[in-house]
């Protein structure tokens, strides 16, 4: 069975002895022997000497190996190719350039089928040309079936060529993601060029392929990375939004500031979403920040992620967003009978756990009850725990994050100016702009927190303290805690002398105001070393004190708080040398003309204000305008001829947006009309005969009602009244 039939004249049949200069050579050689027969080959059994190099290893049949299927389903197993089957070659490595193979093994215990080599997946090789051609159909907009369909009829017929369909897809997908149009990677070099003159500290990075395209890029400017020396302790990243077309993620590095407001400390654009990808934008972002790694870092649940930070921030504190764990429930579980019980349990356990004991214990419980031993799910993030439930990870400093919601908040942000078909060309615009608006956002608020302070709630002295110090938001959220005083009964527990331990018994009310349930806390506090702590930790991963310890120094008349609980990323009073940083995306190329504009646009309009109140006046004022525009004219004119012309390096030119293209569409054609609407219209139109002044004033009307609802109508009176005073500006 399987006995290997005659070989070609022009392959031959593999012996000991045969040496090739390159494992490339010899792949080749024993793949076009399998094509030949029938089989499809793999590489495995590699081994390495004490210099690391490779010495041995086995080109095996495809079907080579037992496979066991992970499924749970016996009824839906997926299909197999593995027979086990031992045929094989064993290559023996002399040195760099000769490869010799040591052992043969030809018997198959399975069929050969030579007519049937084209579909097995280690035969099924895109040429150049066929790359080329789809390629360049692809950007022409040609439906890649019409393609592969060409192909096939050039070739003579399906089994005349080395690949499928399918392959052609996986080419194109993978190509449009790295592909850059026409301009879209010179305009990114120059955009990149020209921030970096303008601002020596703006930091940027390619990673090209083989082909030299633009496979991922980074970016930071000087801002972003004099931000990052003060914001650094948590950022979070996420690459689920698409903002060209390309399909590239885009991926941005987000902080919290000192109003709790997300701020952008670098981004990148990716080909893909591996670990190598992640681990070239990680490794770019720390050499960025001067080797500096963050605190910690929130990122969803991927294991790619997962593999490049362990690599390239290996000291950081990693979590997982808890709500892309959490909206997995009704796919992982809405299966089991007691899903809303198992729901609410799992609920309670993540959000309601205040130690780590209860944690485990309440899960044991949970798992023994509904019987989930053999949950996968659960299993795996009972396994990643520490990762993810609150109660693991809250003693480190998060900002008060718990999902990844800042990146996907930034995200928003930018859909406003970004969208799934705009270009690289438009990104570098558009994200210049939306820069912008986040930083006159932060403006505002440090206006907002100089200019105008919060009223107190309480006339508690510590509540003026944090006042006085801390941003009108952040001082919001330490407000709410002051508030909830009111929930909170203290009582003392131990006492040594040295430190007390408070217990603090928290009433939990409703929506509605209905009492739920009783939360007992204890809080240490040693007045000597001015050392206060919570078991809620909140002060440790929020930054802000909790209601419990505000009650306990309440209790002990504490009246002015130790400097050590006042974070400075939250202080208002502080200079922060970021913020003086001068806008680099504010081009200075047309001040000078902007400010012309700016002084005579009020002017204009004042007296074309004037002049339209009366015939006269407007004549007047239209021929002393010709007469003006007509002298400027002449001027610039002149100017143009005299004037040297200025060359401008490649660095300072403006980046344009690329051409629209002509949506495709055949044109609107008439619809043809039955007999019954030729003689229904015609007996409309009679009727209309004997009103035809009434109708006359009605089309009046509607045609000026359309005029304004029309939005082309109102386009073109829009762009003459620009035309008209873009004329006066150059009168």
């Amino acid at each position: 069975m399987g006995e290997p039939s005659s070989s070609p004249p022009n392959v031959q049949i593999p012996i000991v002895g045969m040496t090739f200069n390159s494992e490339n050579e010899l792949r080749e050689y024993y793949n076009a022997y399998a094509q030949s027969k029938g089989f499809g080959i793999c590489k495995l059994g590699a081994r390495n000497g004490q210099d690391g190099k490779q010495k041995w290893f086995s080109i095996a049949c495809a079907k080579n190996g037992v496979f066991t299927s992970k499924g749970k389903n016996i009824l839906q197993l997926r299909p197999s190719i593995k027979t086990n089957c031992k045929a094989k070659i064993n290559v023996a490595v002399r040195n760099e350039c000769e490869f010799e193979i040591t052992s043969v093994y030809l018997e198959h215990n399975h069929i050969l089928s030579p007519g049937k080599s084209r579909h097995i997946r280690s035969h099924k090789v895109l040429d150049s040309i066929a790359k080329r051609r789809l390629e360049v159909n692809d950007v022409a907009g040609i439906p890649l079936s019409k393609t592969f369909q060409s192909i096939v009829v050039e070739a003579g017929g399906y089994e005349n060529l080395n690949f499928d369909e399918r392959s052609c897809r996986k080419f194109i997908s993978k190509a449009r993601r790295l592909r850059l149009g026409n301009g879209d990677a010179e305009a990114l070099c120059q955009y990149f060029n020209r921030m970096q003159s303008r601002c020596l500290n703006f930091y940027y990075l390619y990673d090209l392929d083989e082909e030299s395209r633009i496979k991922n890029v980074f970016w930071a400017d000087g801002r972003c990375r004099a931000a990052y020396e003060y914001f650094s302790d948590v950022i979070t990243f996420d690459t689920t939004y698409l903002t060209n077309r390309y399909d590239m993620p885009f991926a941005p590095f987000v902080g919290v500031n000192h109003h709790g407001q997300s701020i952008l400390l670098g981004c990148g654009l990716l080909s893909s979403e591996d670990s190598e990808s992640f681990i070239w934008l990680f490794k770019a972002w720390l050499s960025c920040m001067h080797g500096r790694a963050p605190k910690a870092i929130i990122t969803d649940q991927c294991r790619s992620m997962a593999i490049a930070i362990e690599k390239v921030f290996p000291n950081t504190n990693h979590r997982f967003c808890l709500w892309h764990i959490m909206k997995k429930l009704p796919t992982k579980l809405a299966a089991h009978a007691q899903y809303k019980s198992i729901k609410k349990a799992l609920k309670n356990i993540v959000y309601n756990s205040i130690t780590i004991e209860q944690c485990e214990r309440n899960w044991m419980k949970m798992i023994e009850e509904f019987e989930l031993e053999d949950n996968d799910w659960l299993n795996s993030l009972h396994v990643q725990r520490s990762k993810w439930i609150p109660v693991y990870v809250k003693c480190h400093f998060w900002a008060g994050m718990s999902t990844s919601q800042r990146s996907e908040s930034m995200n928003a942000f930018f859909d406003d100016f970004v969208h799934s078909k705009t270009s690289l060309k438009q990104f570098v615009e558009q994200y210049d702009r939306a820069l912008k608006k986040n930083i006159e956002k932060e403006k505002k608020l440090d206006f907002q927190s100089f200019n105008s302070t919060i009223p107190i709630v309480s006339g508690y002295s510590l509540e003026r303290q944090f006042q006085s110090v801390y941003t009108n938001d952040i001082f919001k959220l330490f407000q709410n805690e002051v508030t909830g005083l009111m929930f909170c009964d203290t009582s003392i527990i131990e006492d040594d002398g040295r430190t007390t331990i408070f217990g603090v018994v928290e009433s939990i009310l409703g929506t509605n105001g209905e009492h739920l349930r009783d939360v007992s806390f204890k809080v240490h506090y040693t007045p000597v070393e001015s050392f206060v702590n919570c078991q809620c930790l909140m002060f440790e991963y929020r930054g802000i004190l909790c209601r419990h310890i505000l009650a306990v120094l309440r209790r002990m008349k504490v009246n002015q708080m130790p400097v050590n609980y006042m974070l400075d990323r939250w202080r208002k009073d502080l200079k922060r040398g970021y913020q003086s940083i001068t806008n680099i995306y504010d081009s200075d190329v047309c001040d000078s003309q902007r400010n012309r504009y700016n002084y005579l646009a009020p002017m204009i309009q004042e007296v074309q204000q004037l002049a339209s109140m009366s015939e006269d006046n407007t004549s007047v004022l239209a021929e002393v305008l010709k007469e003006m525009k007509e002298k400027f004219m002449l001027d610039s004119t002149s100017s143009t001829i005299t004037t040297p012309p200025t060359t401008t390096t490649q660095t300072e030119k403006l980046i344009h947006s690329p051409v629209r293209v002509r949506a495709r569409g055949r044109p609107t054609t008439k619809r043809k009309q039955s007999v019954i609407e030729k003689i229904t219209k015609s007996a409309t139109r009679a009727r209309k005969k004997d009103h035809v002044s009434t109708q006359e004033q009605l089309n009046d009307q509607v045609s000026t009602q359309e005029q304004w609802n029309d939005p082309v109508s109102t386009q073109l009176s829009f762009t003459s009244l620009l035309s008209c005073q873009l004329s006066h500006v150059a009168d």
